[in-house]
């Protein structure tokens, strides 16, 4: 090294470093903390954080910052960061947090543990996402109705489409042997025109849930009894005047909080129901229950119609499975197909299983973990 000035390239000392990354988290304008374990202290606070939090440095201590987080969520909060102490990881963490006369908040939190040669450090930053969260919320909302809206004109639209088909070959078996060359020609316009809509609308459906199921999985923490109930909600509604079939929904609570996606696992329901209508005689019943255990929610779609062979339970799930077949309406398969349904489940940690008798119904359960497992733990 010369003896000349230094470089504008050249690094800092080693006393300038600490200096340097606080000017630079605090260019981010992010609520970035720092928690001495060891004297139970807070040591540091970014101005964002300031800002946004609003808490005395004093009572920045564990009793006082539950205390704020939402009672429903606080043994999730409590469980992940007893997790992050034991094992040194945790997942971002999603909760409720409530200032006096302010309304309830959204916080995302991002938690690590360091440990330095004074002690142990709990590090992180905090971002408040109320807002995207009633955004992304509002675009689900949507979407859920949409596929039931889709399912429901599939199951009302494809079998009457595929009736007018029908009826107009027979016709035109029947006609044959008469020379009425334009009455034949009509009937094979009918009957072009509904194959077309009857395979368009098949092939929209298909598509519609091909394109979510091959989007990335993202978890986050959702009111799961809010998400079922708005999709199921449409079937109870306007599945009612097209639908001969009652679809209820029963969950256990009116909160059940999970950590999923979701906008793709509402899809396995639907898909789930979209098979019990197909297979459920007009008049049959459709049952759709969430209950929550103690680390874990347990889902049903359970249906009174026809049932599963005995021949197909053991290859339901094959990707390529002999098991497909047309509806009691002629309804072909759509939608994600048994064996992406077991592959979005399983993302989510989760199992799926069904039971089944000729005759007399089918149920299908799935079991989720409420809350999304570490690295470790997945393993």
């Amino acid at each position: 090294m010369s003896s000349g000035n230094p470089t504008p390239y050249a690094m800092p000392s080693q006393n300038a470093m600490p200096d340097l990354y606080l000017a630079l988290i605090e260019q981010t304008g992010q609520a970035f903390f720092a928690y001495d374990l060891g004297s139970a202290t807070c040591t540091y606070r970014s101005p964002a954080f300031k800002t946004s939090l609003k808490i005395p440095a004093e009572k920045m201590q564990p009793a006082a910052l539950l205390a704020l987080v939402h009672p429903e969520d606080q043994p999730f909060v409590q469980e992940r960061l007893t997790g992050l102490l034991a094992k040194g990881t945790v997942s971002i963490l999603e909760f409720r947090i409530q200032f006096p006369g302010e309304q309830e908040q959204w916080l995302c939190l991002t938690p690590a543990l360091l440990d330095t040669p004074e002690g142990k450090l709990l590090i992180g930053h905090v971002t408040e996402v109320s807002a995207q969260r009633q955004y992304n919320d509002h675009l689900k909302k949507f979407s859920n109705k949409k596929n039931s809206v889709l399912n429901i004109l599939a199951h009302d639209l494809a079998g009457p489409l595929g009736m007018i088909q029908n009826l107009s070959e027979l016709l035109t078996d029947q006609l044959k042997a008469t020379d009425d060359p334009e009455t034949l020609e009509i009937l094979h316009l009918i009957e072009r025109i509904s194959k077309q809509g009857t395979d368009m609308l098949r092939e929209f459906m298909a598509q519609e849930f091909l394109e979510s199921s091959h989007t990335e999985v993202i978890s986050r923490r959702v009111n799961l009894v809010e998400k079922m109930g708005e999709a199921l909600n449409v079937y109870q509604i306007i599945g009612h005047e097209l639908l001969p079939k009652e679809v209820t929904f029963l969950p256990s609570s009116e909160e059940i909080y999970v950590e999923l996606d979701d906008l793709k696992f509402m899809q396995v329901i639907t898909n789930l129901i979209s098979n019990a209508l197909k297979f459920t005689p007009d008049g049959g019943i459709i049952t759709v229950t969430l209950e929550e255990e103690d680390t874990s929610i347990l889902i049903k779609v359970a249906d009174n119609g026809v049932g599963i062979p005995q021949k197909y339970h053991d290859t339901l799930f094959d990707k390529f499975t002999n098991a497909r077949r047309p509806g009691l309406k002629g309804e072909r398969s759509v939608g994600l197909g048994m064996s992406v349904v077991k592959t979005i489940v399983e993302w989510h940690h989760g199992k799926i299983w069904f039971e089944s008798e000729e005759e007399k119904g089918t149920t299908f359960y799935i079991r989720l973990p409420k809350n999304r497992p570490t690295t470790d733990e997945a393993k």
